[in-house]
């Protein structure tokens, strides 16, 4: 049987936060704006990515503010932001505490971006 790709056994297995952040962005979706969770870029798998606005989100655990861990990080975000992408990182207690500021964020980033979603949102009634 073939194993699993690690992009795959990820999207499988969502920390909580992650859960929480992809709930948290359900009216961009809804709004025309394509996320993908676990999605490989590089070397790299990140933990969301909207390739139209070329916007990465990272959901960081404990592991990423030991001295090991920043080291890393500012490794992947190099090659990330070469590759075209921005970034946003966020605490894993951003999304749980400040779901509001996490999410306002979010929509500036793609505000900012320049571009449009990928389709328009559903009309209401007729």
């Amino acid at each position: 049987m073939p194993r699993p790709s690690l992009p795959r056994t990820l999207r499988q297995q969502p920390t909580p936060f992650e859960v929480k952040f992809w709930l948290l962005i359900h009216p961009l979706r809804q709004a025309g704006w394509h996320f993908r969770k676990q999605a490989p870029i590089g070397r790299y798998v990140v933990d969301f990515v909207c390739h139209r606005a070329k916007l990465i989100i990272e959901i960081d655990g404990d592991s990423h503010y030991t001295d090991d861990g920043i080291a890393r990080d500012a490794v992947r975000t190099a090659f990330l932001e070469s590759q075209g992408y921005r970034l946003l990182r966020f605490d894993n207690l951003d999304v749980l505490e400040s779901d509001d500021a996490v999410f306002l964020a979010v929509a500036a980033a793609l505000d900012a971006s320049g571009i449009t979603p990928s389709r328009p949102p559903p009309s209401r009634g007729r």
